[in-house]
This record gives structure tokens, C-alpha cells and sequence, in this order.
């Protein structure tokens, strides 16, 4: 009797352990406003339970997500399957591929994508549909296969101060205003799910909020600036840097107090000094684990 209760005690485990939903991280692009051949425009993706949630849409985002789609056999990522679009800023570098993800094969989706972010996000998306309306007319003329000729259209959710963005029963993600110099407003997001807690930063100064947002993350995706690189640009950039965004011992600084499992590099500003710099900036003042995000790398 005993031996039977300890039996089901162990399959019950077993099987409440596997319906947990599996969180994977991915980086669809890692640079910046600066052209890198090697690097697109900010993205990373979190995946829950087979549906993937983008945090930012820089350009080549879709280009990369198909890469992963492929490269790691994870459907999710192909564009007709993403439907959940989170945007931090709306600098040009975090937005542009949004319009691109949208249009990418538009007639073969089974939903409208959903778009989230600051406000003026609206707006960005009614210059998108003034870009398409020939290619729109052209396909809805009633010559090509249209599953639903609506679906071109964005769902927007627009806000001005901390919110829950979206929420469903495998994942919250709420929204947090963070300081990006002249850029207001501007998010961090955090994600929780059943088995992790991921932290976007964004486009951020220092600033402690940053630490509360992120204090229990297994992943931290963090921006970053190199000091060595910084430290030769003319006066004017360093001050603007200095308030937009996070010196490597600030994010040094901010990972010390938070103590996130990983912390990833990503939106990597080097300039002149060699992009790993900022890596040997950072483990100079933090012991603890530290990656210095590439496209495409998974966590």
C-alpha cells in the first residue's frame, strides 16, 4: 500500500514537472543604430510554450527569426506565427522590421499580428498602412489566395506609465519606464512564466529601478557601452551616451545588487574599441556569469 502511494506520489510529480512550460531565450539581433554587418537591429525573443513573444523589432529581426526557425526547428519564430510584438522605444533601430514582420506574407496569416509599446506606436503603424496601400490593393483585388484581407492590419496597445502589457495563463509581461535620455516614454520588460523570469532592458541609463525590475531574473538581457570606446568620442556624444545609456560598470553595478543567473550583452555600443571589451569591462567589476550576446544565440 505504502509502496503504491509513493508510486503515484513520483508519477504525479513526473507529470506535473513535464506540464511546465519549457522558457527559451533567443537573440534575433544584438547591434545598434551603428551598421554592423554581423549584427541586426535590437530583438530578442522569448519562447513559452511554443509561442514566442519579440521584445523590440530592429532591422533584419525577421531575416534572423526565420534563421532560427530554421536553424533550431522552432516553427514559432517563422513570421506567420508570431503574433506578439513588445516595443521599448520607438527609435528607429528597436521599430523598423515591425512593418516588415506585418507585411511578411500577411495573406497566409491566421491572425493579426499585436503590437505593443509606447504611445505614438499608433501612428508609427498608420504610416506603415500608407506604405503597403498599393501592395494591399494589388493583393485583395480578388486574383490571389487571401485567407483573411484584413490581416495586413496591427492590433496597437498603447501606454504612458508601468503596466501589465499582456497576460495569459503561461506568462505575464509587464512593462516598466526606464531612463533614455530624451525619450519618454521608454520600457523594460519583464516576463515571467512558469519555470524562468527574463528581463529586457531596453535602451536605459543607470538608474536603481533597473535593479528592481531585474533582481530574480535567470536572464537578464542588458544594453551596454563600452567606457574604452566612449572615452574617445568627442565631448558632446560622451554626455549624451552618459545619459541614455549603461556604462560597463553601471551594468556591473546593477548586476552586483539584482543578481540575475545570465546576464546577456546585447545592443553592444563599442565604437572604436574592440566589441569584447565591454565583456572584460563588466567581469572586471561582476564575479558572476556574463555573455556577450551574438544574433542567434539561445539560452
Amino acid at each position: 500500500m505504502i509502496k503504491s502511494m509513493m508510486k503515484s506520489a513520483v508519477l504525479a510529480l513526473l507529470v506535473s514537472t513535464s506540464a511546465l512550460a519549457e522558457t527559451e531565450v533567443l537573440l534575433l539581433g544584438t547591434g545598434t543604430p551603428v551598421p554592423d554587418p554581423d549584427r541586426s537591429g535590437p530583438s530578442t525573443a522569448v519562447i513559452v510554450d511554443g509561442e514566442a513573444y519579440i521584445f523590440d523589432a530592429g532591422g533584419g529581426m525577421v531575416q534572423r527569426a526565420i534563421e532560427a526557425a530554421e536553424k533550431y526547428q522552432l516553427d514559432a519564430l517563422y513570421p506567420t506565427n508570431i503574433k506578439h510584438v513588445f516595443i521599448t522605444h520607438l527609435h528607429s533601430d528597436h521599430i523598423l522590421d515591425a512593418s516588415e514582420l506585418a507585411a511578411t506574407y500577411w495573406w497566409r496569416r491566421d491572425e493579426k499580428l499585436s503590437l505593443y509599446g509606447p504611445v505614438g506606436t499608433e501612428k508609427f503603424i498608420n504610416g506603415y498602412y500608407d506604405m503597403v496601400s498599393v501592395d494591399i490593393r494589388l493583393r485583395t483585388s480578388g486574383k490571389q489566395p487571401v485567407k483573411n484581407p484584413t490581416f495586413y492590419q496591427v492590433n496597437v496597445k498603447e501606454y504612458v506609465e508601468d503596466t501589465v502589457a499582456y497576460e495569459n495563463d503561461k506568462v505575464k509581461i509587464e512593462a516598466f519606464r526606464v531612463p533614455h535620455g530624451d525619450i519618454r516614454p521608454a520600457f523594460a520588460y519583464r516576463v515571467t512564466t512558469e519555470d524562468k523570469v527574463v528581463v529586457i532592458s531596453g535602451d536605459t541609463a543607470y538608474s536603481e529601478r533597473m535593479v528592481d525590475i531585474a533582481k530574480g531574473a535567470d536572464v537578464l538581457v542588458h544594453e551596454v557601452i563600452s567606457e574604452q570606446g566612449l572615452s574617445k568620442l568627442p565631448e558632446f556624444w560622451q554626455n549624451y551616451h552618459s545619459t541614455s545609456h549603461t556604462l560597463t560598470s553601471e551594468l556591473a553595478d546593477i548586476a552586483s545588487k539584482a543578481k540575475p543567473k545570465k546576464l546577456v550583452l546585447s545592443h553592444i555600443l563599442h565604437y572604436s574599441a574592440p566589441i569584447d571589451s565591454v565583456l572584460g569591462e563588466v567581469q572586471a567589476n561582476y564575479p558572476g556569469e556574463v555573455i556577450l550576446g551574438n544574433d542567434l544565440d539561445r539560452f
